[in-house]
């Protein structure tokens, strides 16, 4: 398998390079806006995936989630299909050191990395993604350790690239009783824009232990930009996002377990900007409101938490004479909880930030970063970060080092520390440290003419007081109120070093031929390993894959279009006997889709196969995947 992925790789790859000489292309170089700034990819000095909203509306996928698990080295582990639950892996970096972000503003749950992934915005609002790998905390603090999912969307894009009234509506049924459903709007006049869309998903479930994988999924928000006099600027969105799904063995591999898991939230930003000559002001406040009520099984009380998020920032970009800018900003943040089983706990937080580019010669680029951060927890931290690209001809050169950091979560610092008694588990632990880890990368991208792209890069990371879930016995646990010396319990603690290193490949080619023609294709392969000096290997050594190879295919001819997408994954094995669930040391999936144009180009028919090859796999220990899955449905756009 790995010979066949490598011999395909490389095929592809010449195939394509020499497609691209022989072409006249028409892409535009790309403009990231990762580092709260526009500029080019090639002046960032970082490795920086982007894809447009027309690219990945054309893939076989249901979800952001399931989108961005083809995307080059991007690991997803999927506990359920569609959108139900997923952890988005970088670099190694576990789903807390992924920072997830919708136009600025951290969406990352206080309670638990588990909910990063769900993002209440309809998949026909996003105007970009954008995958910046490595760290980013000089910049936007916790978490961003492995790196950050940046999603732009089209109401709150700074360009404002709603030109035109549009309306689309997307109905798809399958097997398991599938029933899904999309519906987006969006209007433009003069100096106003409004859009509105509402999703949900919905499916009696693939048979799993004794129970169905069943799941009920909507959101919905709506968006709101006017452009004011005197170049001031203001946006709101609100949205909702409301969850059913069977949660059995999510968290647990214990026999007793059957659990479900309602997953509720709210969310709302305002944006306010201001243009001047030579700057720009950015101002954002944000809210968040989530309650996750979790039953293990139908004789157990459920855990219900509530958790509370509010964000506010601020921030200056200017240029100083034509090869210098800078961005200098403040944030703040409070993070609250009322749970019966984590208890009520709150924190405040806040941070200042400045980043400065600069172009001392031609083809030469240099960006830093410093952030200071301080909160209730770990008190002061000096984030430092410091990037290097020189671009001759049609090659990037780049280099990349800095500091990046996490707090602890609601859930590593209190899980089952409010229950009167409990027999097994993960135990949360209020003393753990943040984790602080040093980050070096060096890497080279070859351009032809902006339609093609390959990257490879190095990068390691020296973790210190890494947070992780370890096997603990009874007689070493720091607080035995409510545990029984019989018990089987994971404890929350800070291991004192783990170093990963890796290198990654990443094949990015998406062309317009001509009216009738367009291909997109990319590829990613990433090899990455972590040690410690730890006796006994925490769930962060085992979880991540130490092999992984992606792909997605788009190609369309006239009224038909094809889309592929698919992944090869290797990672350290394991069992649970009582529950006869397995992971397997590698895997490899293959979804399909192909459409049909109606008649003006207003509508499509398509049809699609997930796990086309009917693997039968887990990403997480007892959390079983569905075998192959057909569904079809028709997409109408006005």
């Amino acid at each position: 398998m790995k010979r066949a992925i490598l011999i395909f790789s490389l095929l592809i790859s010449i195939q394509l390079y020499i497609y691209a000489q022989e072409q006249t292309l028409e892409l535009s170089n790309v403009v990231v806006t990762a580092g709260l700034q526009e500029q080019q990819l090639k002046e960032s000095g970082r490795n920086i995936i982007t894809m447009r909203a027309s690219q990945l509306k054309q893939l076989p996928a249901h979800s952001i989630d399931e989108l961005l698990r083809y995307l080059p080295g991007v690991e997803v582990q999927q506990r359920g299909p569609q959108g139900s639950q997923s952890d988005i892996v970088l670099r190694g970096g576990t789903f807390q050191q992924v920072l997830v972000i919708i136009d600025g503003i951290k969406l990352n749950d206080p309670l638990t990395g588990h909910f990063n992934s769900y993002i209440p915005i309809n998949t026909d609002e996003i105007e970009r993604i954008e995958i910046l790998k490595g760290a980013a905390s000089a910049i936007y603090g916790s978490e961003a350790v492995g790196g950050v999912i940046n999603i732009i969307t089209k109401t709150f894009y700074l360009k404002n690239i709603v030109s035109k009234n549009n309306a689309s509506l997307k109905i798809r049924a399958g097997e398991h009783g599938l029933l899904n459903g999309e519906l987006y709007g969006s209007l433009k006049k003069k100096n106003t824009v409004l859009s509105a869309g509402v999703q949900t998903h919905n499916s009696s479930g693939n048979q799993l232990r004794g129970t169905k994988g069943y799941f009920h999924l909507t959101n919905g928000n709506v968006a709101f930009s006017q452009k004011l006099k005197n170049d001031w600027t203001i946006r709101f969105r609100t949205a909702v996002d409301f969850r059913k799904f069977n949660a059995q063995n999510f968290y647990t591999t214990f026999v007793s377990d059957t659990a479900d898991e309602k997953v509720s939230s709210w969310w709302n930003h305002l944006s306010i900007q201001k243009k001047y000559q030579k700057g720009q002001l950015q101002m954002d406040a944000g809210y968040k409101k989530l309650k996750d009520q979790y039953r293990y099984n139908p004789i157990s009380k459920p855990n219900i938490n509530h958790t509370n998020l509010f964000t506010a920032q601020a921030y200056y970009t200017s240029t100083a004479g034509k090869k210098n800018g800078y961005t200098g900003g403040i944030q703040w943040q409070r993070k609250e909880i009322k749970s019966n089983d984590r208890g009520n706990h709150a924190l405040w937080h806040g941070a200042g930030f400045l980043i400065l580019k600069h172009n001392p010669a031609k083809a030469f680029y240099i960006n830093e970063s410093l952030r200071l951060d301080w909160d209730e927890n770990y008190g002061w931290i000096a984030v430092p970060q410091f990037n290097l690209s020189w671009t001759p001809a049609k090659f990037t050169y780049r280099f990349s080092a800095g500091r990046s950091f996490r707090d602890a979560d609601f859930t590593e610092r209190y899980n089952n520390y409010n229950k009167a008694l409990v027999t097994g588990g993960s135990i949360g632990n209020p003393a753990l440290a943040a984790e602080s880890s040093w980050n070096i990368e060096a890497g080279a991208d070859f351009f032809a003419a902006h339609a093609f792209r390959i990257s490879s890069t190095f990068f390691t990371r020296w973790h210190k007081n890494l947070i992780d879930w370890t096997p603990t016995p009874y007689a070493e646990m720091p607080r035995k109120i409510n545990l029984i010396p019989t018990g089987n319990y994971a404890l929350a603690k800070n291991i004192k070093s783990i170093n990963t290193t890796g290198f990654e490949v990443d094949l990015i080619y998406s062309r317009k031929i001509n009216t009738d023609k367009n291909i997109f294709f990319t590829l990613g392969y990433s090899r990455i390993q972590s040690k410690s000096d730890e006796v006994v290997p925490s769930f962060y050594i085992s979880s991540h894959a130490k092999q992984l190879f992606n792909f997605s295919f788009a190609y369309g001819y006239r009224r038909f279009n094809f889309s592929l997408n698919g992944l090869y994954k290797q990672r350290k094995s394991s069992k649970a006997a009582a529950i006869q669930a397995n992971i397997t040391s590698s895997y490899f999936i293959c979804n399909s889709k192909i459409s049909y144009m109606l008649i003006d180009k207003k509508g499509k028919l398509f049809f699609q196969a997930d796990n086309l090859f009917n693997k039968t796999y887990s990403d997480l220990l007892g959390a079983a995947m569905p075998g192959r899955w057909l569904s079809g449905g028709i997409e109408i756009n006005l």
